[in-house]
């Protein structure tokens, strides 16, 4: 008796992807309390254990993350591809987003989602956008209930996070949307508000980044999510400013003010749909206006789908 979780995490150099299956198992635990979770890899290639792990169990779940794309050809973050789909079936989504702005699903991707994909039970997804190139291919069951990171953060949560401009900010970065001229501004705007100013490493890469912005002076945290709540559990009184999607949504997790500066469609996307803060990378005046004014957190979660996706017939 288990579930099988397609999990992000495994084989990943991004610590966001722990922190999105962090939320996912407490979300599993919470729903199917007597029974085990096992993680079979996304980012690899699924094997033959895998393969019988996944048709033994009770329950298969993709645990989060953008993995779904138009072209799961040539791009899937999700490798699962036509011959995986003879013997992997009636898979649900949890979360799960889509890779970057696309254009149509073409006919490979389609036949890959409508094989794979449970065609009884409702999908959850974390944004509109994706749950409308869902149903262009005919997968009508879809719900957008947001990140799983996210369905806890309630009202009662969010009363409790502070409106006011901290000491102590956290910033992070992301090594594969280099803007050097908007990063640099960023740190100098930081430097100039803020008393002290971190630099969090949640991708492989961005430690590096940071050195080659000439910004080698900035207290690092270690590039673990252990250190991450660390910081963020401490007395220090501190903000989230970044680029880092899962990192601001950690922070807020945490009691503590976040802002999320916009990469690609992702955060857009959730913010459209949540009001999530989130900014462009180069909007300083309004960069600059959310850290100097309070503004308290006013999330719009979509709680009856989230409980409409927990609860669902087939679950039980």
């Amino acid at each position: 008796m288990s579930i099988a979780l397609f999990n992000p995490s495994i084989a990943t150099e991004n610590v966001g992807d722990l922190i999105i299956i962090d939320s996912v198992l407490q979300e599993l635990k919470r729903i199917f309390p007597s029974e085990g979770v096992v993680g079979l890899p996304t980012q690899d290639i699924i094997g033959a254990v895998s393969k019988r792990v996944a048709a033994r169990a009770n329950h298969r779940i993709v645990g989060g993350t953008n993995l779904l794309s138009s072209h799961m050809l040539r791009y899937k973050q999700w490798k699962i591809n036509l011959l995986d789909t003879l013997g992997l079936r009636d898979v649900t989504l949890m979360g799960v987003g889509w890779w970057q702005y696309q254009n149509s699903p073409d006919i490979y991707t389609k036949t890959v989602l409508r094989r794979v994909l449970s065609s009884k039970k409702i999908h959850s997804v974390r944004d509109e956008y994706t749950k409308s190139k869902l149903v262009t291919i005919g997968i009508n069951n879809v719900i957008n209930t947001g990140c799983p990171t996210m369905w806890n953060l309630t009202p009662d949560h969010c009363i409790k996070i502070p409106t006011v401009k901290a000491e102590s900010v956290v910033l992070t970065l992301t090594d594969y949307y280099k803007s050097p001229e908007n990063d640099r501004q960023l740190i100098n705007l930081a430097k100039k508000l803020y008393r002290r100013v971190y630099f969090w490493p949640q991708g492989s890469g961005d430690l590096d980044y940071l050195h080659a912005l000439g910004a080698s002076d900035i207290k690092t945290i270690p590039a673990t999510l252990d250190a991450f709540n660390v910081l963020l559990e401490s007395e220090n009184s501190l903000d989230f400013v970044g680029t880092r999607l899962h990192g601001g949504v950690r922070a807020l997790q945490k009691l503590r003010r976040a802002l999320i500066l916009a990469v690609d469609n992702r955060a857009r996307e959730i913010s459209k749909d949540t009001f999530l803060p989130v900014l462009e990378r180069n909007d300083f005046s309004g960069i600059e206006k959310w850290i100097t004014n309070p503004l308290p957190i006013r999330l719009k979660i979509n709680f009856d789908a989230i409980e409409a996706w927990r609860k669902q017939s087939s679950f039980i």
